[in-house]
């Protein structure tokens, strides 16, 4: 009971003692404290730090003024009051001992941290006293207090507090390690710098960030091993790795210094696949050996074209790997551009020299023969004692006996002092190459004097045998028959083997020499001779017209049973000249008078040939016979044919007389009579203009007319006067001056003839010979007028050649529409292939520039098909048939006709038409299709150094179309190098600028 009451007693007591001190809290500064805090702890920051400003008025007794200036200061530091730190550090200085100076200094050193102002971070971390704070606490003060030491590179007091924070296991001991590694990496301290990474490392979250760093210190201290231990479990084991790409780098060098270049190369190609970084030039090199030497050369190529881009060691080194992966890769062409840039560098003597000679054997191997001479004969003077001259000398016969310049390989090769027997073996060869070029050039001179090199350099006997022959020839097309004769001779008299194709081809050409000099029974010997050797040979050359020839040996000798078998051979053999065979068979059998097999064999060429050179001589040799064997009417129908089929050929005056015979035979006497007169009228100075008098003074008396024949007499007495005669003197004065080329003094004498004799029987004659005085002094206008008035003169003799005088200067006077009606009268007049040459080309050129593309093509094929009248009249007709077809949009026949060009010719026509075909290929996108064209056939056309260099200039911009700077860059140089060409360099110097 009592225990009960004493337990209510004090229940009642303590619940007054509550009611009186519940009184006294409701009136004391700890309540006032309490209230404003409460604003404090909900963040109320702004309103805390105006109450707790109030409160600096209240005198406080229990000391409680110190927490009001804290809880002021840090309100005022967390609204960012301006000054508030002072408040802080007031606080700090006004009450040192307090328990929330460490809280103060604390937070004030985060509010700096965190704001990145590390320089006044540092001191009011410094106010923390670390003793006193918990280890979580001490750690992160510590911890911040160091980094921002470390940002501000105080890395000796960073450090001093990392090491300490690295005392306590905490939240902030990987960061310490992972930072105070750094410092040691920086320091250069790595054995220090690896052992706090790995620490760091054991952190969940440094176990991504480290591992490039500790990969970079092995890297640095060059330990390979320990760097590949390291780094090879780490990059397959763990994901999301920072920069990982860079550890595949550390490895990838590693791997290299280690000469694992399989694994090396993967790692290279790792880095580069991640997108995430570019290796610096030295590392691309490295990765581009890597990949040679795992012999991935497509790969390789793809580095080395980045590093060689500079002219330094690294460049010149790249330069020198990416040829031979070139060659690997099997493309000669950029192995050749890769050890030329190689060559260019002196930064490596060893590797020029290398990339020299390297680059003449490519040239040599691809058919670039000129570049490799100029390599070849530029490392002979660079390295006269080189490891290579021997090879280098060797190759240089071979490449200059395969140049197509060779004009620059006989200089090149007449500058050696000491010429060994290879050397002057290509300079037989070249010099009669050259030979050859003048020859189809028609420079006459050169030409001989070149084949006289190759024949006093006679280390190849055959050789010899060529350049005489060659030299015969080119006397021949200068109509120096006697010297040819002397050549072809020599030629024989060195008694070649039997069946030496030269020998044999000097039959031909001394058969012709000796014909043509009328020297026949020596023609006969070489004709026979030749025909006898290709009778039965593959390649018949010349033999049939050989064989037909062989039978005019014997005509004119008058063997004719020898002809006649001869000719009948020919038209059993199926010659190409059976037209020609059976005319001349006819001829021979009516001088063996057997007229019915003479006209039988002239039938065979008027009926089968109807477009033969020889048609209207079958026609007139026919009517003749018919004559010799009285059959007039047979004979007059042949004659018609002829006047009224060929208007302007050679026979029409004869062929009128033997009309006006068969006529008159027939007692068709009126006839006779207009035939006489058309001769006598039209033809007053032919040879037969005599006959025709005498035959018209007959026919008129027989009909009574023969008061009209005084007036054709005189006629004929004016067009005819005897040799002493003053117009006769005249005339042949002027001729005279004509024929001396003194072309104004002749004009004038036919302009005096013509005012003096108005009607002169031969005035078409003189106004011709007036024509051409002006057309020879280029006064082609003048001419052109002069060849007008003869073109209607439609009986004249002059008339055809007039036609295609007109035509010819129309042409050159663009006045295509004028030109074609004489071009097309000119080939249908021909009397030999030169004149259907002239006449089609004609045509291809006026129709071609008057945009009818398919005509141009046309009279294109008739010029092909005709053969080389001339000197490259078919390649210049191929060409112009591919530009014609390119006009027409067909770039696909266009293409074809340029292929047969370059492959058959290989002069400037092929030089431009393989431009042309590069083109083409390009135009459409076909970039590599258009760089083998020009690698593939540009050699040979390396002499023609405009379009050589167009197709180099293409070359390099198909390069640029397909990516590859590189090789447009080095193409370039060598074309301003090499080019020979003002304008190729000029261009492809300002290419070359834009991509620098």
């Amino acid at each position: 009971m009592i225990k009960k009451s004493l337990a209510i007693f004090g229940l009642l007591a303590i619940s007054q003692l509550a009611n009186a001190q519940s009184s006294l809290y409701q009136n004391s500064s700890q309540k006032i404290l309490d209230d404003h805090f409460e604003l404090y702890d909900k963040q109320l920051f702004s309103a805390s730090k105006y109450e707790f400003e109030a409160l600096k008025d209240i005198k406080f007794t229990n000391g409680e003024e110190a927490y009001v200036d804290f809880y002021h200061a840090i309100s005022a530091l967390k609204i960012e009051n301006p000054a508030a730190s002072d408040l802080v550090y007031a606080f700090i200085r006004n009450h040192p001992e307090h328990p929330k100076v460490n809280e103060a200094a604390h937070i004030l050193g985060n509010f700096f941290f965190e704001r990145r102002n590390y320089r006044e971070a540092i001191p009011a971390y410094q106010k923390v006293d670390v003793n006193k704070i918990w280890p979580d606490q001490r750690g992160e003060v510590l911890f911040k207090m160091g980094y921002a030491q470390f940002q501000l590179e105080d890395f000796t007091n960073a450090l001093a507090n990392f090491n300490l924070v690295k005392r306590e296991r905490t939240a902030y001991t990987p960061d310490a390690q992972y930072y105070a590694g750094f410092i040691h990496m920086e320091n250069r301290r790595f054995d220090q710098a690896i052992t706090e990474f790995k620490e760091a490392e054991k952190s969940s979250f440094y176990a991504g960030k480290i591992p490039y760093m500790i990969a970079g210190i092995y890297y640095r201290q060059g330990l390979y091993d320990e760097l590949i231990a390291y780094a090879e479990p780490v990059i397959g084991a763990r994901r999301n790795l920072d920069r990982k790409e860079e550890i595949h780098l550390y490895l990838a060098e590693a791997y290299f210094e280690k000469r694992n270049f399989t694994k090396a190369a993967q790692n290279y190609d790792e880095f580069i696949n991640s997108r995430k970084g570019t290796l610096e030039r030295p590392q691309i090199y490295r990765a581009g050996v890597a990949q040679y030497e795992i012999q991935n050369y497509q790969r390789a190529t793809d580095y080395f074209k980045v590093s060689a881009v500079e002219n330094d060691k690294i460049g010149q080194v790249s330069s020198y790997y990416l040829g031979h992966a070139y060659l690997k890769l099997n493309n000669p062409q950029f192995a050749a551009t890769s050890f030329n840039a190689a060559y260019k560098s002196d930064a490596d003597p060893n590797i020029k020299e290398e990339a020299l000679i390297n680059y003449a054997k490519v040239s040599l191997e691809r058919g670039s023969f000129q570049d490799a001479v100029n390599g070849l004969d530029t490392y002979l003077d660079n390295y006269p004692r080189g490891k290579y001259a021997k090879e280098a000398e060797d190759l240089l016969a071979d490449a200059l006996i395969n140049t197509n310049n060779y004009l620059r390989a006989i200089e090149q090769i007449e500058r050696m002092p000491n010429r060994s027997p290879r050397i002057n073996a290509a300079y037989q060869k070249v010099s009669f190459f050259q030979g050859i070029v003048y020859y189809r050039d028609k420079r006459y001179d050169l030409a001989t004097t070149y084949f006289d090199k190759a024949i006093n350099t006679p280390v190849d006997k055959d050789l010899v045998n060529q350049a005489y022959f060659w030299k015969a020839e080119n006397f021949a097309a200068n109509n120096n028959i006697n010297e040819a004769i002397r050549s072809y001779e020599r030629l024989q008299a060195l008694r070649p083997r039997a069946n030496d194709p030269y020998l044999i081809k000097s039959h031909y050409g001394l058969g012709y020499a000796y014909f043509n000099t009328q020297q026949y029974p020596k023609a006969e010997g070489q004709f026979k001779l030749y025909v006898e050797k290709l009778q039965r040979a593959e390649d018949k050359e010349y033999y049939d017209d050989a064989l037909v020839r062989l039978g005019d040996t014997y005509y004119v000798q008058k063997k004719f049973s020898e002809a006649l078998n001869t000719f009948q051979r020919a038209v059993r053999e199926g010659s190409a000249y059976t037209d020609y065979a059976h005319f001349r068979s006819g001829v021979v059998h009516n001088f063996q008078n057997n007229n019915p097999e003479a006209i039988n064999q002239l039938n065979r060429v008027i009926d089968n040939f109807t477009s033969s050179l020889y048609l209207e001589d079958a026609i007139y040799k026919k009517a003749e016979i018919n004559m010799e064997m009285t059959r007039y009417a047979d004979a007059k129908s042949g004659f018609t044919r002829l006047i009224s089929t060929r208007p302007n050929s050679q026979f029409i005056p004869f062929a009128l007389e033997g009309r006006a015979i068969a006529n008159y035979s027939l007692q068709q006497y009126n006839e006779t009579i207009e035939d006489y007169k058309r001769i006598l009228e039209n033809h007053p100075n032919a040879s037969n203009a005599e006959a025709a008098l005498v035959g018209l003074q007959e026919a008129l008396a027989l009909q009574n007319r023969s008061a009209e024949f005084s007036q054709y007499l005189s006629r004929y007495r004016n067009a005819n006067p005897d040799n002493q005669s003053l117009q006769n003197l005249e005339f042949e004065t002027a001729k005279s001056l004509y024929f001396s080329n003194s072309n104004q003094q002749a004009i004038k004498a036919f302009e005096d003839y013509l005012r003096n004799y108005p009607q002169a029987g031969n005035k078409a004659e003189a106004i011709n010979f007036m024509a051409e005085s002006h057309y020879k002094i280029n006064n082609k206008n003048e001419a052109l007028k002069f060849f007008y008035q003869i073109d209607a003169m439609k009986e004249s003799p002059q008339r055809l050649r007039a036609v295609q005088r007109i035509a010819s200067i129309e042409l050159e006077n663009k006045n295509y529409a004028k030109a074609m009606p004489y071009l097309r009268e000119s080939g249908k007049n021909a009397r030999n292939k030169l004149e259907e040459y002239e006449a089609f080309k004609g045509l291809i050129d006026a129709h071609y520039f008057s945009n009818a593309f398919d005509s141009a093509v046309f009279y294109a094929d008739k010029v092909i098909n005709l053969g080389n009248v001339m000197a490259d009249a078919i390649p210049a007709a191929m060409l112009l048939k591919a530009k014609a077809h390119f006009k027409k949009g067909n770039s696909n026949a266009a293409e074809e006709s340029l292929i047969d060009l370059i492959n058959d010719y290989k002069t400037v026509h092929g030089a431009e038409g393989l431009f042309l075909l590069a083109e083409s290929y390009s135009k459409r996108g076909n970039y590599n299709q258009s760089n083998d064209a020009i690698f593939d056939f540009s050699a040979p056309f390396s002499s023609h150094a405009y379009w050589y260099g167009k197709c180099f200039i293409q070359l390099a911009d198909n390069f640029l179309s397909l990516g590859e700077t590189f090789q447009a860059k080095a193409t370039l140089e060598s074309v301003v190098e090499q080019s020979k060409d003002e304008e190729i360099r000029r261009t492809a110097q300002q290419k070359l600028s834009q991509l620098k």
